[in-house]
């Protein structure tokens, strides 16, 4: 309206909004993770008729032409009090987005990076897992720790985004029956983070299955239905796009690569690269 200053308003952040009028903040704190990405956490004591459920909630807003902000907000209730809860929220500022093109932004998403957007989504058992990571990792290196949080905190995007892009469908094959489960579910992306977390020393189907604890059958059948290829396939994947990345940003020798990436010899990694690149590795130097 004419004549009414709005300057003072208080700016609610969507942290604020996400956790309510209702709540007691009892404390917070945050957590470095690196100049692109913000981490903080409050202990809070919900109203009593708040009901149990753990929540989270994706907010997007744009801050200028190709700058983004997105936060996602988490809610995870304590498991020794009702009404006590934990909130996390993980910013991505628009220093992190610029490292990808504005088509790779725009394409195939299910909301528009340039306009303000909430989205809830769930919180699975593989997202508190990532959460309990983000917040419990500690190295020597300050730079190591900064790594691992960073790549902490980049998985719980992605599987955000995945629980907002892809709401599972039980499989209607018998043998996929299984997955109608959510823990059977998270079981497979648990094996799909330790495959990405160990590229270098790559898994067996019998070694996921014993650190995921599912029937090796079920875990190939899960895996290929869930991500859409092979468990060797995707291993296969992961360990090329790091080699790409450490040929082409990092200018390593080929020699170095197979050595970091843990192949047996030389041409063993310069097949594999060919394999799913269609060219040899040193052609990626020159």
């Amino acid at each position: 309206m004419a004549g009414i200053s709005v300057t003072n308003k208080k700016q609610i952040s969507p942290l604020d909004r996400f956790i309510g009028s209702g709540a007691s903040v009892l404390g917070s704190g945050q957590v470095n993770v690196s100049n692109a990405i913000q981490c903080e956490f409050k202990e809070v004591a919900l109203p009593e008729n708040e009901n149990g459920e753990d929540k989270g909630m994706l907010y997007l807003f744009p801050i200028d032409d190709n700058m983004y902000c997105l936060e996602l907000c988490y809610l995870v209730h304590s498991e020794t009090s009702q009404v006590n809860a934990q909130v996390f929220s993980l910013r991505f500022l628009p220093l992190f987005f610029d490292q990808y093109p504005p088509e790779t932004l725009m394409a195939n998403q299910p909301f528009r990076f340039d306009q303000t957007t909430d989205m809830p989504f769930s919180i699975c058992t593989l997202s508190r897992a990532l959460l309990e990571k983000l917040f419990t990792e500690s190295s020597s290196s300050l730079f190591i720790q900064s790594l691992e949080r960073s790549g902490t905190s980049i998985s719980l995007l992605r599987r955000a985004l995945e629980c907002i892009t892809t709401p599972f469908e039980a499989c209607q094959v018998p043998a996929c029956r299984f997955l109608a489960h959510e823990s059977e579910r998270e079981k497979i992306q648990e094996a799909r983070l330790i495959i990405e977390q160990s590229i270098d020393q790559p898994h067996t189907i019998r070694e996921l299955s014993r650190k995921v604890a599912m029937n090796e059958c079920y875990l190939k059948k899960g895996f290929k239905t869930i991500v859409g290829k092979t468990i060797h396939e995707y291993q296969q994947e992961q360990r090329i796009a790091r080699a790409k990345e450490l040929l082409q940003q990092q200018g390593c020798t080929v020699t170095d690569v197979a050595n970091i990436l843990g192949y047996s010899s030389i041409s063993h990694f310069s097949t594999a690269f060919k394999r799913v690149t269609g060219m040899k590795p040193c052609e990626l130097l020159a």
